[in-house]
């Protein structure tokens, strides 16, 4: 008997089903939580979101238990509902590999981790966090906690610093909130005020240092990836032992980081005349 657009082929019609293609629904809400998410949509209270996306209650609690579950999406510090996850993240890496930021980077960290014999990072600033998109290993023991896709506030690493600094100051308030700033006594800037001086100081020397700031015992140098009109839009960052970083190794790691943040300046159109 021939099938007709009767029996169980009709499961498959209507919105979910086009031109003989069969979509999956609960794939779709899945991705239109996503994507909502990413946009830095509200996710609290349930019942907002619920209204926001057009899916049922009990359904988007599901889908939010599976995609946590599965690290797609993790919970907010605070009760700031839900933002994208780390192994969300790492998936958006690596699926860019061969775009020109994370493909013109590789090897210049590459050569970077092995010049410096510490492990090298390229990252990008996400809101009021920073994100690590590209890790260079050297041959030596891995002392730092930082993968690909973690995210950690900016304003308490060396290379978050350098991109917070290619914001206005206003621009950096309304990111960060009014303060006082999460930090580490001494080690990290607790104000906004704090956090400019800093800065400055950074800008001053042509890249950012931060020693212990955010892994204790992890000392960091941080300098500024920049396109061709002059904006930052990376940062490229080396990391070790904090007992490995004296006056001398921390000169020749600091020319090394301005060097590599420089060459791959370079080839996104950025001229220094200065």
């Amino acid at each position: 008997m021939a099938l007709g657009k009767s029996g169980p082929a009709d499961e498959s019609s209507g919105p979910e089903h086009a031109q003989g293609v069969y979509l999956i629904s609960p794939v779709q809400r899945a991705m239109r939580l996503l994507d909502y998410i990413a946009a830095g949509g509200v996710t609290i209270p349930l019942s907002h979101l619920a209204r926001q996306l057009d899916i049922n209650r009990v359904t988007l609690a599901r889908l939010l238990d599976t995609l946590e579950h599965e690290r797609i999406v993790e919970r907010a510090p605070g009760a700031a509902g839900y933002r994208v996850g780390a192994r969300f993240l790492a998936m958006a890496a690596a699926a860019l590999g061969d775009r020109d930021l994370l493909r013109l980077a590789q090897p210049i960290l590459a050569r970077l981790a092995a010049e410096t014999q510490f492990s090298a990072h390229l990252a990008v600033l996400s809101g009021d966090e920073m994100v690590y998109l590209l890790q260079e290993l050297p041959n030596t023991l891995l002392v730092s906690n930082i993968r690909v896709g973690s995210r950690v506030p900016a304003h308490v690493t060396a290379p978050g610093r350098i991109l917070l600094a290619g914001l206005p100051s206003a621009r950096r308030r309304e990111l960060l909130g009014k303060g006082p700033l999460a930090s580490m006594p001494g080690k990290t800037p607790a104000s906004h005020a704090a956090l400019d001086r800093r800065i400055a100081e950074d800008q001053a020397r042509g890249c950012a240092w931060s020693r212990s700031g955010f892994e204790r015992g992890v000392d960091a140098c941080a300098a500024a990836v920049r396109d061709r009109l002059g904006g930052v839009i990376a940062a490229i960052s080396v990391a070790g032992p904090d007992s490995r970083f004296d006056p001398q190794v921390s000169a020749r790691v600091e020319s090394a980081v301005t060097g590599a943040a420089r060459v791959l300046s370079q080839l996104f159109g950025y001229r220094d005349d200065a």
